[in-house]
């Protein structure tokens, strides 16, 4: 049976510059079962209500500005799955989420980033789910619940998204050892509970964490989490890490 993952995006560039993240996800790829598909929880793809993509060619969308030339270049032609698709709509109506397709919905950076580096073919069919972002962390591990017996099919569920995201705090000039205490503050505490299997304090983490406000301003990043989270049980770290001084690229996976 294969994992659910939760991937730290990072920035877009990622892509053209895998840094330490890049060695980590193809290790892990090179470490599971091949799936037989993929299904994506985004960050960048916040909605009302629940989507599924259901195009069996997406684009790729370049759904950021002011970056080389060379990352608007990067395309990543995986396949949709519309039989897939019209299964995960159908598991999470059967648990109570009105769920309804979406035809035309382009892999975002949060799915074709983190897929490049772990199966860089682009020939594992890929499905997205949106994120009701109003929902909140309980919801998010609802929808990961319902899907999670696609695992025993060979499908490999993802939230990509990450432990810290506060754009506005970067600092483009730091190297991989300076770390922002009050970053490495939140990761840990988000770690200690993970381990610990504590879910009110995970769903209550905007109250209860340090610096919660100051990592997650808003917490589209974060939310993916909690589907991984919803998808399987038990927590291991892959990989541990920070970029810009206080962008969280921690990988983890529920077995």
């Amino acid at each position: 049976m294969l994992p659910s993952l939760f991937i730290s995006h990072g920035s877009p560039m990622l892509a053209l510059e895998p840094g330490a993240s890049g060695p980590a996800l193809k290790r892990l790829a090179a470490a599971l079962k091949r799936p037989k598909a993929i299904v994506v929880v985004s960050a960048h793809w916040e909605s009302r209500e629940l989507l599924v993509s259901s195009s069996p060619t997406p684009q790729t969308w370049h759904d950021f500005g002011g970056f080389p030339a060379a990352l608007y270049a990067v395309q990543y032609p995986a396949p949709g799955d519309p039989a897939l698709a019209q299964r995960v709509t159908e598991l999470l109506c059967a648990a109570g989420m009105p769920t309804r397709l979406d035809p035309q919905r382009p892999f975002d950076h949060g799915t074709w980033v983190p897929l490049s580096l772990m199966y860089p073919h682009a020939d594992i069919p890929v499905v997205q789910v949106s994120l009701p972002t109003q929902l909140g962390p309980k919801f998010q591990e609802l929808v990961g619940s319902a899907l999670a017996s696609l695992r025993d099919d060979d499908v490999l569920l993802i939230g990509s998204g990450s432990i810290t995201h506060n754009l506005g705090e970067l600092d483009w000039r730091a190297g991989p050892q300076s770390i922002e205490p009050w970053a490495l503050a939140f990761r840990d505490w988000m770690i200690e509970k993970l381990q610990a299997d504590d879910t009110q304090a995970l769903h209550d983490y905007r109250h209860l964490a340090p610096f919660a406000m100051r990592n997650h301003p808003s917490d589209e990043h974060l939310l993916p989490l909690y589907f991984a989270r919803g998808a399987g049980t038990k927590f291991a770290i892959v990989h541990q890490g920070f970029t810009l001084g206080a962008l969280g690229m921690d990988i983890y996976r529920f077995d």
